[in-house]
């Protein structure tokens, strides 16, 4: 075995920069989508209500649950391989979800889904860390690939509108076949391959122990959001955590395993992943909340909301382009602390907004998205790079596992704090039958269907309950940012400049 320093990055790994765009950008897109696929699809399948849940939830169970098996995986068995592998992976169960005759079979597919998303995640992120081996050109290519997610979350709602107002409900996930031959035909070319020289054999114990760690925690997190807390998200709570115990201590006795958890005795590896978890639960909550905001009060189609999405994705795009350069000149916990800054303005924004707000509302976000590109471009960036290039997938995938669990408990915690103020606040009328006062008093989501049966004035005091549960959801929201604020100003500080710390060297 040698060793070799990579010199800088050409005109071939930015191009095998793009090429890795393509699969980020499509598990953007399926993000976001399946809301405008929802109405049509239930219309023809007919699921009923918790078939429909497990339609909406068992893509993002699968991704959560298998992401640190699969970047591990692609450490051992190579992760152009795992790529290409998951690619096909991912362009089969699309055809098989766009054409499942059945709810049952569509459940099934989307579960497929999850489990071949979970190889794209962790595999593209760690071939940047092969193919950038300078810190600043990494930086930047970071940036690129996490903008890129994200403007394919943006564009998740127009492109499933225009689709399933062409086609049918299924189109818009045919969408991975023309990605996956693309990214096929160029893999070769434009891709390096690289496996853990002295990888061992996947351990099956710790792959089953961390699905029992995390799935039940992401399932009591979603039932919270859904129907409060309770008994059964207490005991999947419990169940995940005592599983996870089980895991580390596992983890600790193997000489090669799953997960290497000396990795969080690294300070800026420790707090990278804490502030990119607190900063991905204000931004998924308030996402949640904002697209619910521009479709229920302000009446915006789904196409519609998704176009005023657009500014907050640019907002994004200049930070994770610009944060890695400011970097150069400025340490970056100083410049994550500074955009995270910013951003307490868009939560602001977002705690006084009223009705008729979509301005001040989508200005907000972009301020909250601004802050996101940095922490994800640099705070990544921190994670990746604090381990040697062998071990960047196992590092890619706990960054994604991190932003995985952000997202859904911000949804969880913003969306039930929201939900909880509107319940408190929402006046129901004399007069109504007991169902319609039960979807009044339940949410803005069920008022919103039975307009024609409610006396005038009724929704818009809805709405303006609504409001304010948004409003001091982005309180709370805000107060958190400023901890992760304080976190990357005081404990991120001794992380050199882009280009001060030595390149890592790696392995071949």
């Amino acid at each position: 075995m040698t060793r070799q320093r990579f010199t800088r990055a050409g005109p071939r790994q930015w191009a095998g920069l793009g090429l890795l765009a393509m699969p980020t950008g499509l598990l953007g897109l399926d993000v976001t989508v399946l809301y405008l696929v929802a109405p049509s699809m239930a219309a023809d399948l007919s699921p009923s209500a918790t078939q429909l849940l497990w339609i909406m939830d068992a893509y993002g169970f699968l991704v959560a649950g298998f992401l640190v098996t699969m970047g591990t995986l692609g450490d051992r068995i190579g992760r152009r391989r795992l790529l290409t592998t998951g690619m096909i992976a991912f362009a089969a169960a699309s055809v098989f979800a766009a054409f499942a005759p059945t709810a049952e079979l569509l459940i099934l597919a989307r579960a497929l889904l999850g489990v071949a998303g979970a190889t794209l995640m962790p595999s593209t992120l760690s071939l940047i860390s092969n193919m950038f081996s300078d810190a600043r050109q990494r930086a930047v290519a970071i940036g690129v690939w996490a903008t890129t997610f994200a403007l394919g979350m943006a564009a998740g709602p127009i492109v499933g509108g225009s689709l399933v107002d062409s086609f049918w409900w299924g189109a818009p996930f045919l969408t991975a076949v023309p990605v996956a031959l693309v990214v096929l035909a160029g893999a070769r070319a434009l891709l390096p391959e690289y496996a853990a020289p002295s990888a061992g054999r996947l351990d099956l114990v710790s792959v089953g122990l961390s699905l029992a760690a995390i799935l039940p925690v992401i399932y009591a997190v979603k039932h919270i959001a859904s129907d409060g807390p309770g008994v059964p998200a207490l005991v999947c709570a419990v169940v995940g955590v005592l599983a996870g115990v089980v895991f580390v201590r596992r983890q600790r006795r193997l000489s090669d395993p799953l997960l290497d958890v000396a990795l969080f005795g690294d300070r800026a590896f420790t707090v990278a992943l804490s502030v990119l978890l607190i900063g991905l639960v204000g931004v998924g909550g308030s996402m949640y909340l904002v697209t619910q905001y521009l479709q229920l009060v302000e009446g915006l189609t789904p196409f519609d909301a998704g176009l005023w999405m657009g500014p907050p994705a640019l907002a994004m795009f200049a930070a994770a382009i610009g944060a890695p350069l400011v970097a150069r000149r400025f340490r970056p916990g100083s410049v994550m602390g500074a955009a995270l800054g910013v951003s307490l303005a868009g939560y602001a924004l977002l705690a006084t907004a009223g009705l008729d707000d979509e301005i001040p509302v989508t200005a907000g976000f972009a301020f909250v998205y601004l802050g996101l590109g940095a922490l994800a471009a640099l705070g990544t960036d921190m994670v990746v790079g604090a381990v040697p290039a062998a071990r960047s997938g196992s590092a890619a995938s706990m960054s994604e596992t991190v932003q995985e669990l952000g997202i859904a408990i911000g949804v969880a915690l913003l969306g039930s704090l929201t939900t909880a103020v509107y319940r408190a606040q929402v006046t129901v009328p004399g007069g109504l039958t007991p169902e319609t006062s039960g979807s009044l008093a339940d949410s803005l989501n069920t008022t919103v269907t039975i307009t024609e049966s409610l006396p005038p004035g009724t929704v818009e005091a809805a709405q303006q309950a609504f409001t304010s549960g948004l409003n001091i959801a982005s309180l709370v929201a805000g107060a958190a940012i400023a901890v992760a604020t304080v976190l990357c100003l005081g404990m991120l500080r001794h992380v050199p400049r882009l280009g001060e710390a030595q390149n890592r060297d790696t392995d071949v």
